[in-house]
C-alpha cells in the first residue's frame, strides 16, 4: 500500500505541545566513533539489567519526565507520583514522538560515517543531501548495486542514481509507530520511475511498541508487497538504538540494545516477521550488522528463512563483507558497504545477477508445511544450499517439483526429495538436455563427490563429472547402460564413462574408463577390456576404424597362459611369452 505524499495534519494537545518542544534536543545524543573496520562497530552497551530496566511491550518508564530546559541521559530516582507514562496507542504521544524525531526520523546505518557526521548538533538535525563531488567512488566488482534512502535525503534525481549504475532501491517508510517519511511516495515512485527495482523499509524501536504494532503501521503506510515482479520485498531495519540513553517525557529509550533482553528482541522480531508474512504473503528481510545483532540478540539460530541484509563498511576496496551471524545465515542477500557513496543515501550491492534479484522480488513462495518446504528449510532456507525460489511448486500425479536459485528440488513417493544442482557441470548438462522431460528423467539420489569425480543418478541415466572428460552418461535403460549396470556400474571392471553412447550406422558404442562396449542387434552387447594386452594393441591399431573391427565375441581366458577375443576381421590371442598375436 503507498501513502499520500503529503503527511496527514497533525494537532496537538497542550500537553503534546509542550513535549514536543520539550523533545527538541532528542536527537543530541553522545559521540561515536567512526568505523575503519570492515564491520560496524560493537555496541557501546551490553543488554544488561543495570543499563536500563526490563522492559514490556510496551516498556514501562522508571524515571520521571525531565524539565522543559533539560533533557537528561542520567536517570534521577524515580518518583512515581511525578511519572507520566506515555501510551504508544495516543494519538498525542504519537505526535509528539513524530515531532520530537523530525522530519527525517532514525537513519538507517546508526554507526556509519554519513549519520555520525550529522549528528554531531546539539538541536534538532539539519536535515541535507551529501553533495555528490564528496561522496565516495568505489563499489565491489560483483553482483547489483543499488541504494537505500530516506527523507533525510529529500528529493533525488533518480535517472542520475539509474546512470551511477543502481538497479534496486530501498526507502524508509516507517518508524515505530508514530512516523511515517513525508518524502516516501515522492522518492518510492521515482525510483520505478527510471526503472528500478523497488522497497520499502521499517525502522524499529522495539522497546516503545510491539513487534506486530509496529509491523501492522509500516505495511499501512507503504510496506506492503504484490507480485509485480518490480517490488523487493518489506524490510525490518534493526540495528543500533537511535535514541541511546534519552529519557523523553518519562519514557526512558535504554541503552544500545532498547534495555531488551536478547530473548525479548528476538520474540519481537518474530512477532513483527509473522505479522508481515500474515499481511503480505512475505517474511521480511532483516537489515542489522553483525556485532551488535550478535550482543544484542545473542546470535540466535531462528530466522534462516528471513533474507539478510548486512551492514558493514570497509576502510579499503574490498570484496569481503566480513563476518555474518552464523547463528541463522552463512551469507548475505545484500551487502551495505557504504554511507558516504557512491549513491545517494547509502550504497549497497545484491549477492546475485540480475535475474536473480528480479527473482527474490517475484511472486514465488515456498509452501512450508511440504516436503519440499521442509528439506529447503533445513537446508538453510533461502540463505541456504537451495537459495531462494524461482517458480512455486507444482505437482503431477506422479511427483511435485520446484526450482530455486541453485537447485532444483522434486519429491516422489519412492524417493522422497531429492535435488540437482542447477548451478553445477551435471546440472547444467541436465537443464540443456531438457531437464525433467529429458532422457535423463527425475533424479532418483543427490550429487555426490568422491575423490576426483562426482556423480548422480537418474531415473534413465546416471552422469559422472571428471575434470579431464566433462560429464557423460550412461543411459540406464539401454543395452549398453543394462550391461554396464549388471556388471556392477561404477564398481565393476568396466569403471565410470569416459564417453556418451553414440550410434554410428548398426552399432552403438561407448567408452568406459577400462572397457569399450559395442552394441549391435546380432550379438548383443560385447566389450574389449582396453588395460588388457589385447585391448591394448586392438586401440593401437586404430580400434574399431583398424582391420580389426567390433568384437565378435568378448574376451575369454582358458587358463592363465592363454587369453582370446574374435573381432570382425581377426582373432587375438595372448600368452605370456609370445604376447598379443591376430590371425
Amino acid at each position: 500500500m503507498k501513502r499520500s505524499p503529503v503527511p496527514p495534519n497533525i494537532h496537538l494537545s497542550g500537553r503534546a505541545v509542550g513535549t514536543a518542544f520539550l523533545l527538541i534536543s532528542l536527537l543530541a545524543g553522545p559521540g561515536l566513533a567512526t568505523p575503519t573496520a570492515a564491520v560496524e562497530p560493537s555496541p557501546t552497551s551490553a543488554p544488561t539489567q543495570s543499563s536500563a530496566p526490563t522492559p514490556t511491550t510496551p516498556l514501562t518508564p522508571m524515571v520521571p519526565s525531565p524539565s522543559m530546559d533539560q533533557l537528561s541521559t542520567a536517570s534521577p530516582t524515580p518518583d512515581a507520583s511525578t511519572v507520566t507514562v506515555p501510551d504508544p496507542a495516543s494519538p498525542d504521544d504519537r505526535a509528539a514522538m513524530a515531532a520530537a524525531v523530525g522530519i527525517g526520523g532514525a537513519e538507517m546505518g546508526q554507526r556509519s560515517a554519513r549519520v555520525i557526521a550529522s549528528s554531531s548538533s546539539p538541536s534538532l538535525k539539519k536535515l541535507t543531501t551529501e553533495a555528490s563531488a564528496t561522496e565516495g567512488t568505489w563499489k565491489p566488482t560483483f553482483g547489483v548495486q543499488g541504494l537505500d534512502v530516506s527523507s533525510h535525503q529529500g528529493t533525488l534525481d533518480w535517472q542520475y542514481q539509474w546512470n551511477l549504475g543502481a538497479r534496486f532501491a530501498y526507502v524508509k517508510a516507517t518508524e515505530g509507530n508514530y512516523y511515517t517519511n513525508p518524502s516516501y511516495s515522492s522518492q518510492y515512485q521515482g525510483s520505478r520511475n527510471v526503472g528500478m527495482i523497488r522497497g520499502a523499509y521499517h525502522f524499529a524501536i522495539p522497546n516503545w511498541s510491539s513487534g506486530s504494532d509496529q509491523a501492522r503501521y509500516f505495511v499501512q503506510n507503504g510496506g506492503g508487497w504484490t507480485a509485480d515482479g518490480y517490488t523487493m520485498p518489506p524490510v525490518l531495519d534493526f540495528e543500533f538504538n537511535p535514541y541511546e540513553n534519552r529519557t523523553v517525557n518519562g519514557f526512558y529509550f535504554g541503552n544500545s540494545c532498547y534495555g531488551m533482553s536478547p530473548a525479548q528482541l528476538t520474540s519481537w522480531v518474530r512477532d513483527f516477521g509473522n505479522t508481515v508474512l500474515a499481511m503480505t504473503g512475505r517474511l521480511p528481510m532483516i537489515y542489522t550488522n553483525t556485532s551488535w545483532w550478535n550482543q544484542c540478540l545473542g546470535n540466535p539460530s531462528v530466522f534462516g528463512d528471513y533474507p539478510l541484509w548486512v551492514a558493514a563498511y570497509p576502510s579499503s576496496p574490498t570484496n569481503n563483507a566480513g563476518a555474518v551471524p552464523t547463528g541463522s545465515w552463512s551469507t548475505y542477500s545484500i551487502w551495505q558497504y557504504s554511507s558516504t557513496g557512491p549513491f545517494a543515501g547509502d550504497s549497497n550491492v545484491w549477492n546475485g545477477d540480475l535475474g536473480s534479484l528480479q527473482r527474490f522480488a517475484g511472486n514465488f513462495t515456498v509452501y512450508a508445511n511440504g516436503a519440499i518446504g521442509a528439506a529447503w528449510a533445513a537446508a538453510g532456507g533461502g540463505e541456504g544450499l537451495f537459495g531462494y525460489p524461482t517458480s512455486n511448486e507444482s505437482c503431477t500425479p506422479s511427483y511435485c517439483v520446484q526450482s530455486f536459485q541453485r537447485r532444483v528440488a522434486y519429491w516422489t513417493a519412492a524417493n522422497g526429495i531429492r535435488t540437482i544442482f542447477i548451478s553445477g557441470a551435471i546440472g547444467q548438462v541436465w537443464a540443456a538436455a531438457g531437464g525433467t522431460e529429458s532422457s535423463w528423467g527425475l533424479a532418483t539420489g543427490n550429487e555426490a563427490c568422491i575423490a576426483n569425480y562426482c556423480y548422480q543418478t537418474f531415473q534413465k541415466r546416471t552422469a559422472y563429472w571428471t575434470a579431464s572428460n566433462g560429464v557423460r552418461t550412461v543411459y540406464t535403460p539401454g543395452a549398453v547402460g543394462q550391461a554396464w549396470l549388471g556388471a556392477g556400474g561404477t564398481n565393476s571392471d568396466w569403471g565410470m564413462a569416459t564417453t556418451d553412447e553414440r550410434c554410428v550406422s548398426n552399432y552403438c558404442y561407448q567408452e568406459f574408463e577400462r572397457r569399450t562396449a559395442y552394441w549391435t542387434a546380432e550379438r548383443w552387447v560385447l566389450t574389449i577390456y582396453t588395460p588388457g594386452a589385447i585391448g591394448s594393441v586392438w586401440r593401437s591399431q586404430g580400434g574399431t576404424g583398424s582391420s580389426w573391427g567390433m568384437p565378435t565375441t568378448n574376451e575369454t581366458c582358458s587358463s592363465v597362459t592363454l587369453c582370446t577375443q574374435k573381432f570382425e576381421n581377426r582373432t587375438a590371442t595372448w600368452t605370456p611369452t609370445a604376447g598379443v598375436r591376430v590371425s
